[in-house]
C-alpha cells in the first residue's frame, strides 16, 4: 500500500483545483484514490446526503462543466462522456467521503489526500507572504526613487545657480 499511494501521491495536488472559493476533488478522481467506482461513491454520497453540507461537496453547476471540460479536455456530452455534471468535494468532503465508503484503501488513501490538501494550502500561504513582501520591497523603492530623483533635483539646482552666478575674478 505504501508504495501506490507514494506514487499517487504527487499525482493528488495535480487533481485538485479551485472551484467556488473552494480547492476540490472532482468525483471520478476521487473514486479512483479511494478504489471504488464513481458511480459507488456518487451513491455513498446519496444515501449520506447530511453528512456533506455544501461547503463539503457539491454539484458542478453546468457553466463549471463547461469550463473544465474546456480546461481539461474531458469528454464531451454527445460522445459516451458523462450525462450528469461531476460533484466537487472538498478537504472535509473528501474525508467524509472515506468515512462512508467504509473501505480499507479509502481510509488510507485519505491521508495522501488531506495531505495535498495541507500541501497546497501551504504553497498558497507561502505565495501570499511572497506577494506581501513583494509589495513592501516595491513601496520601498517606490520611496527610494522619491528621494533620490529629489536628492538629484537638489545637486541640479545646485550645479544651475553655481552656473549661473557671475564670475569673480580675484
Amino acid at each position: 500500500m505504501a508504495k501506490s499511494a507514494s506514487l499517487c501521491a504527487p499525482e493528488i495536488s495535480d487533481r485538485i483545483f479551485p472551484l467556488r472559493g473552494h480547492r476540490v476533488l472532482l468525483d471520478a478522481d476521487l473514486a479512483a484514490l479511494y478504489g471504488v467506482t464513481t458511480a459507488r461513491l456518487n451513491q455513498q454520497f446519496r444515501r449520506n446526503r447530511e453528512r456533506f453540507p455544501a461547503d463539503f461537496a457539491f454539484e458542478v453547476s453546468a457553466e463549471e462543466r463547461a469550463n473544465l471540460m474546456l480546461q481539461n479536455a474531458t469528454s464531451s456530452f454527445g460522445h459516451g462522456g458523462r450525462r450528469k455534471s461531476p460533484l466537487a468535494f472538498t478537504e472535509h468532503g473528501a474525508l467524509m467521503a472515506a468515512t462512508v465508503l467504509n473501505s480499507r484503501r479509502a481510509v488510507e488513501m485519505s491521508v495522501y489526500v488531506v495531505r495535498a490538501f495541507i500541501r497546497l494550502r501551504t504553497i498558497a500561504t507561502a505565495h501570499a507572504e511572497l506577494a506581501r513582501e513583494l509589495e513592501v520591497l516595491k513601496r520601498s523603492v517606490t520611496t527610494l526613487d522619491a528621494n533620490t530623483k529629489r536628492q538629484f533635483d537638489q545637486v541640479y539646482e545646485a550645479i544651475l545657480e553655481l552656473m549661473s552666478a557671475p564670475v569673480r575674478k580675484q
